[in-house]
């Protein structure tokens, strides 16, 4: 009798050794599912993991939510999406402060806050394809996949951050076509695009972008000088007419490339 209590006294410890040890692989995978399919793999050091879903949860509603950004897909793939995975190793500790960070090569990961709101602006709806003018780090194209109902394409003029952002948003589960090239004249092979969004800033409205847009379709961009303070614009289309609606100030680093620079002749001037 008492060996064999002896005997389910040792299967039990090891039973609770090999939970204990399982334990954050069991919750990294009940948290998958509960965010989705495009949810990212489980941090190795689970209080680090805890950590960084306590503060985006943080970002979501005292940054995001409290500004106005409502729709509940939006804010789900706010919340789904690890910042920290696209941010490098020394701004890790800011990686869920509501402000850019610098990414390399000139270019910096936008504020949590301008990324939910520029794709509330969108007003994707499940079957569209959206088109990413500045891949950067990744992110902004990586909350669009986590709505995961809509095609994301993506184009970086910078060849080490196109490289970089596909490499992320492979190793996350994020399906996003990935291209490096000048964003000035869009993805031909792809358009016409239900949605348009720019996270650089051009002093005009690229025409190739308007070309490529789907009648009834949505363009969200920032325009203005260079080195300032620029207006973020939201462009419908429809048949031959373009209504703009500015939606305010807003600061983005500017649009770089041949395109920008070459085109006046396409130049489309605001109302």
């Amino acid at each position: 009798m008492n060996k064999r209590f002896l005997w389910l006294l040792v299967v039990l410890v090891c039973l609770a050794l090999i939970l204990y040890a399982l334990y954050p692989l069991l919750v990294g995978r009940d948290t998958a599912q509960h965010e989705g399919a495009t949810a990212p793999a489980m941090t190795p050091d689970f209080k680090t993991y805890a950590r960084f879903q306590k503060l985006r949860e943080e970002m979501v509603t005292e940054s995001i939510e409290a500004r106005g950004v409502d729709d509940p897909a939006v804010l789900d793939a706010m919340r789904s999406v690890p910042r920290h995975a696209f941010v490098l190793d020394e701004y890790l500790d800011y990686a869920y402060d509501d402000h850019p960070l610098p990414i390399g090569y000139g270019q910096t990961i936008s504020q949590p806050y301008i990324v939910a709101w520029m794709t509330e602006l969108l007003e994707l709806q499940p079957g569209e394809r959206v088109l990413e003018i500045g891949s950067g780090s990744g992110y902004q194209a990586a909350v669009l996949a986590a709505l995961g109902y809509v095609e994301v394409y993506s184009i970086e003029i910078v060849p080490e951050l196109a490289q970089r952002a596909q490499h992320q948003l492979t190793e996350l589960g994020y399906k996003v076509k990935v291209k490096q090239g000048d964003g000035y004249y869009g993805w031909p092979d792809y358009a016409p695009f239900d949605a348009i969004i720019v996270t650089a800033a051009p002093d005009h409205l690229p025409a190739p972008l308007v070309e490529q847009l789907r009648d009834g379709g949505c363009l969200v961009i920032p325009i203005g000088p260079p080195g300032g303070y620029q207006s973020l614009w939201k462009f419908v289309k429809t048949a031959d007419d373009l209504s703009a609606y500015n939606m305010g100030g807003v600061a983005f680093v500017p649009f770089t490339g041949e395109g920008i620079q070459q085109a006046p002749e396409q130049y489309i001037p605001l109302p």
